[in-house]
């Protein structure tokens, strides 16, 4: 059984609803379906072009943005995302196969970690790029797993949900699947494209 690198937020927990809407209310006013199809457009990229991005279209500060994001995430300290459907299953199939669930996340460490314990995930080992690590597309934080937990790229998979994600764990050899949203084009050259993690079975087996 390989070991899976997961991504977090949008692919280990389903974040994007909540971002898509505090975004949305707090540059368009309006958390409808077409402003929420514009923001998840935007944010399928990443947070931080999402924040510039709606920040020029609409005029609104980028701290005032920033803010809303912020609160979002201390909403969820009492009132966590939820976890991704068929996250659980497939970590148990990595857990029962002798294989490690790892994370490579944008998130800082707290925050990351305020998250897994609400939502009772245990990750194997989890690197964080405030930490001082080179964010996606660099391969840093997958070659510091791998080169923590002794694995070759073949031993591993990596799903994520932005081409970032892709870019990253094909440069550090690895298989990588992308967790597509439907209705939002995303480069997955190079990628197995998956609708639901459940996919990723076959992939461990390999």
């Amino acid at each position: 059984m390989r070991s899976i690198i997961w991504d977090m937020g949008g692919t280990l927990v389903d974040t994007y609803g909540d971002v898509d809407r505090a975004l949305a209310e707090a540059a368009i006013g309006k958390t409808d379906d077409e402003s929420l199809r514009e923001v998840a457009q935007l944010t399928r990229i990443s947070s931080s072009h999402a924040i510039k991005e709606l920040s020029d279209r609409y005029d609104v500060p980028q701290e005032d943005l920033r803010e809303a994001y912020t609160a979002l995430k201390e909403r969820w300290r009492a009132h966590p995302a939820p976890v991704m459907d068929g996250t659980r299953e497939v970590m148990e199939a990595v857990k029962a196969g002798g294989g490690l669930n790892l994370l490579a996340t944008h998130r800082d460490r707290d925050s990351a970690q305020v998250l897994l314990d609400a939502l009772g995930i245990e990750m194997d080992d989890m690197v964080c790029a405030p930490d001082g690590h080179a964010r996606k597309p660099d391969p840093a934080m997958n070659l510091l797993l791998l080169e923590r937990h002794d694995l070759q790229p073949s031993q591993v998979v990596a799903v994520g949900d932005r081409p970032g994600d892709i870019q990253a764990a094909r440069a550090a050899g690895l298989e990588a699947a992308l967790l597509a949203t439907p209705g939002i084009p995303q480069d997955a050259e190079g990628a197995v494209r998956i609708t639901d993690l459940r996919e990723l079975l076959p992939l461990l087996r390999g």
